[in-house]
């Protein structure tokens, strides 16, 4: 197996800088938690491409963001506790790195418990009190209806008595999904219970026995209608109130089928819808939000209808395509706690596409040879279409991949290791 783990390259010179007393410049130096996943590998590459030497942190040893040619440094480290606190100081006054970056929620949200344990480290990220509002869904959404965004129809479960009532007033399909997942892990866990992105159902039998199975949990999902249409992603970077800089993409493919993660998403051009991007904006201001977040809608190209599906207050899945099309929202970010401006995004038309390409094949596979396990039985797909999508796709121009690239292309490599490992240990 491809392994890269504590291997510094040339930090001398870059800590040498970072003492120099020069505070109005950038930072040279940088950690980031959580080098496991796409997104962070993509922030490996942006940060390192405008000379900062990133030094990661990752769960396992099979990460790909270990085997990035621009990592400074990488280190393993699987739990969150004291001593992952110890490494973080250890690293920073080592490589002179006075900002840190995180990629999932549960890391930003254990980083912001833990900012008195790392003094003189600036965490990148919204602290709790703001993560906290974009995270609750159903808080998210009563502060967009009050400015006039349209959000999911739903029926609010409150209690065992709701639970009860509220299968034979819901509209069919619904969907199903938790207004915080965080919230809940430990106690789904807990209750031997499996933690869903979304849960379709089709009928009022199926959603009540699912919402009794909840009921030890101690609350119940949202419950919502299905909303048709593409995805929708907004990103912004809010700096003192107003957006500095914005990217926008619409979803092309999803894992599962039926919605979820980007497999495969284009850019777009994010003047193209100016209301729209206005109220993106508007939201995140009432939110009191600063820093990158993305703004995810559910757009019906027959009504030219946008609703409102969540705010991911972090860097989100499909990150690799803005920072492929040269909209540099780390970089970026870096600049502004700097007292710098913001740079302006890569000239390019829209157009460029990005494709994860492992769950981009589970989605094929599905749709050809298992559809019944499709959640919504609404959507229906043409399976040659499906395919030549899949098997073209490499043919045309700027086209991208989350994780392989020509110039690095070690990630990839190490990906397909681990992939053909755990398939073999089944």
């Amino acid at each position: 197996m491809l392994r890269r783990v504590t291997l510094d390259t040339g930090s001398d010179a870059r800590v040498a800088e970072m003492r120099s007393g020069d505070s109005t410049r950038p930072a040279r130096a940088v950690l980031l938690l959580g080098i496991d996943t796409p997104i962070g590998l993509a922030l490996v590459r942006e940060l390192a491409g405008h000379g900062v030497a990133v030094h990661g942190i990752a769960r396992s040893s099979r990460a790909v963001g270990l085997h990035a040619r621009g990592l400074a440094s990488g280190h393993c480290h699987g739990a969150r506790d004291p001593a992952l606190l110890a490494l973080l100081r250890e690293l920073a006054t080592r490589h002179g790195a006075r900002h840190c970056f995180a990629v999932s929620e549960s890391d930003i949200a254990w980083l912001n418990r833990h900012r008195e344990a790392l003094p003189g480290i600036t965490l990148m990220m919204a602290d709790e009190p703001r993560l906290a509002r974009v995270l609750d869904k159903a808080s998210v959404y009563r502060t967009a209806a009050a400015l006039g965004i349209a959000v999911p129809q739903s029926w609010p479960v409150a209690d065992a008595q709701a639970a009860q009532r509220v299968p034979a007033l819901a509209r069919y399909p619904v969907v199903v999904k938790w207004a915080d997942p965080n919230r809940v892990a430990d106690r789904l866990h807990a209750l031997r219970l499996p933690l869903e992105k979304a849960r379709y159902c089709h009928d009022a039998a199926s959603l009540a026995a699912l919402l009794a199975r909840y009921a030890p949990v101690g609350e119940y999902p949202l419950v919502q209608a299905q909303v048709p249409g593409e995805g929708i992603g907004q990103m912004l970077l809010m700096h003192e109130g107003r957006a500095v800089l914005r990217f926008e993409h619409r979803r092309l493919r999803e894992w599962p089928p039926e919605g979820g993660t980007a497999t495969c998403c284009e850019s777009v051009d994010p003047a193209r819808d100016p209301a729209l991007m206005a109220q993106s904006e508007a939201l995140l201001k009432a939110l009191d939000w600063t820093g990158p977040a993305m703004v995810e809608y559910r757009h019906d190209p027959a009504s030219g209808r946008s609703v409102l599906m969540e705010v991911n207050g972090r860097y989100w899945g499909s990150y690799p395509l803005a920072q492929q099309a040269g909209t540099h929202f780390a970089w970026n970010h870096l600049r502004l706690v700097a007292g710098l401006p913001v740079m302006a995004a890569a000239s390019e038309p829209p157009g460029r596409q990005c494709r994860f390409l492992v769950p981009d094949t589970r989605r094929l596979l599905r749709i050809l040879f298992a559809p019944r396990l499709i959640a919504d039985r609404s959507l229906r797909w043409q399976r040659g279409r499906e395919l030549w999508r899949y098997l073209a796709y490499p043919i045309g121009q700027r086209r991208g991949h989350y994780v392989f690239r020509g110039s690095d292309p070690l990630p990839c490599l190490a990906d397909l290791i681990g992939i053909a490992a755990a398939m073999l240990r089944r």
